[in-house]
């Protein structure tokens, strides 16, 4: 059985309820999938250290903003895409792999996080209009893409815990590259993808709240497969 190591970058709380959701998310995924995860916790500012998130098999940017460290968020969000790592943003780690990408592949040196930046004048993640925290909202989802793949359905209910989303910029984001494969019902992103990656996957509402934390949302489940898969490639492993 393969081992595969995952960078889980944020800045680790008790309060965080997502935070204490994760690790038993794992041990539910090496029990009822054979899907065995080595987990390690990297703050965001440690994760701005060159190669901090080098050698593992997945990175995971998971919810807490505001982040201590902006920058290192989106430096292991960088690496990911770059090398070609499988990578999962959920919540503020869906913002920031937005703010990356609009900054290193758009063209958008000065792309802003208004909740980091509040003076801000173009920010490309805004306050929402109504917050999410703590509701529960349906996605659809856009037939053919890594995300219908992964859910299995092109419509969803999923948990929240957000005050922040999309504002700006989309058009180029997608003109880049950049897919926006779940949306609400008013049509705004709320699932985002990048073509052509092994696996990238970023989504403003946060699977890891799903259900009572037993059985995994298929969304984690597809980042762990992607991980056990990168580590048979990556070591010559052999696969579950």
């Amino acid at each position: 059985m393969t081992t595969a190591r995952i960078a889980l970058v944020g800045d680790r709380s008790p309060h965080v309820v997502s935070h204490t959701r994760i690790p038993p998310l794992l041990e539910a995924l090496a029990v009822r999938d054979g899907l065995v995860l080595d987990a390690y916790w990297i703050p965001t500012e440690d994760a701005a250290r060159e190669g901090a998130v080098a050698g593992f098999d997945a990175v995971w940017v998971v919810p807490g903003s505001p982040y201590r460290s902006e920058e290192g968020a989106v430096a292991a969000i960088r690496h990911a895409r770059v090398h070609g790592v499988p990578f999962l943003g959920t919540c503020a780690g869906f913002q920031h792999a937005l703010l990356e990408f609009a900054r290193g592949v758009c063209g958008l040196p000065h792309a802003a996080h208004a909740e980091n930046d509040p003076g801000a004048p173009d920010p490309l993640i805004a306050p929402l209009a109504c917050s999410l925290a703590g509701h529960e909202a349906v996605v659809d989802v856009v037939p053919g893409t890594l995300a219908e793949a992964v859910i299995g359905s092109e419509r969803t209910v999923e948990r929240y815990f957000c005050a922040y989303g999309p504002s700006g910029h989309l058009d180029t984001l997608q003109a880049h590259g950049m897919r926006f494969s779940g949306h609400d019902e008013e049509g705004a992103p709320r699932i985002a993808e990048l073509p052509g990656h092994p696996f990238f996957l970023a989504t403003l509402f946060q699977p890891e709240l799903a259900g009572d934390g037993s059985h995994p949302h298929p969304v984690v489940r597809a980042l762990a497969r992607a991980a056990v898969e990168h580590a048979v490639r990556a070591r010559g492993a052999q696969p579950v």
